[in-house]
């Protein structure tokens, strides 16, 4: 089944014939598939909430066929939601990139559009845990238990997209501050355009990075690329 731009049927098939040293090829497959994900919409919360979902409940299903065998299951899920991450990561370092591009022109990050996109940011690993914890509510005894625990370690650990958040955030403020010390002010017009297609710029940013591109500053590419949801 094809949902949100994820086949579910797949991912559900690897996690149920999955093993320990299939591992790491699960990790990726579940990495690049809730990339492509993302890709292909707007990179806004909701859909992001979505693409976690769908991929969470597609590894739960998979997983359930593997509870009774001696498969780690703990262990399948851990890299169901390490792959996720690795995509999230992703994510985050697309809004920095294009975050940057307003500072660079000495846009402020207190203008509304560029401080809830900042906001955002720093949601976002609260927002993964939030997603991957409400769609595991249903995945019956045989997997809360496991899914707990991956929980659990990771809120102690921290994710790798949480890690970033917080880098990205420090650094665009510390920037933006050291702008408005020189006197660097952002014209009447700084990029209003982008600001009104902001999560369209994003996806075209993500999806320059994964094609080794670097982004240009025009929403046009962004726009044509970036499947509205």
């Amino acid at each position: 089944m094809i949902k949100s731009g994820i086949d579910q049927d797949a991912i559900a098939k690897m996690f149920a014939e999955g093993g320990v040293k299939q591992g790491e090829a699960l990790r990726k497959a579940v990495s690049e598939a809730t990339l492509k994900a993302l890709q292909g919409r707007e990179l806004t919360m909701a859909n992001i909430r979505k693409v976690l979902k769908t991929v969470t409940q597609a590894a739960s299903t998979g997983a359930a066929q593997n509870a009774a065998s001696p498969v780690d299951v703990e262990a399948l899920l851990g890299q169901a939601f390490a792959g996720m991450d690795g995509a999230l990561l992703q994510a985050v370092e697309a809004n920095r990139k294009a975050l940057q591009q307003f500072v660079d022109q000495g846009a402020g990050l207190q203008d509304k559009p560029l401080k809830s996109a900042l906001a955002n940011i720093e949601k976002m690993e609260d927002l993964f845990f939030d997603t991957v914890g409400k769609a595991t509510q249903g995945a019956g005894g045989a997997l809360q238990g496991p899914w707990d625990h991956v929980l659990g370690a990771m809120k102690v650990k921290g994710t790798e997209t949480g890690a970033q958040a917080t880098q990205t955030v420090d650094a665009l403020m510390a920037q933006t501050k050291a702008a408005l010390r020189d006197s660097r002010t952002a014209g009447a017009k700084v990029a209003q355009a982008m600001l009104d297609g902001y999560a369209a710029l994003v996806s075209g940013v993500l999806i320059g990075m994964s094609e080794g591109l670097q982004p240009s500053v025009s929403t046009a590419p962004a726009e044509s690329k970036a499947k509205k949801k």
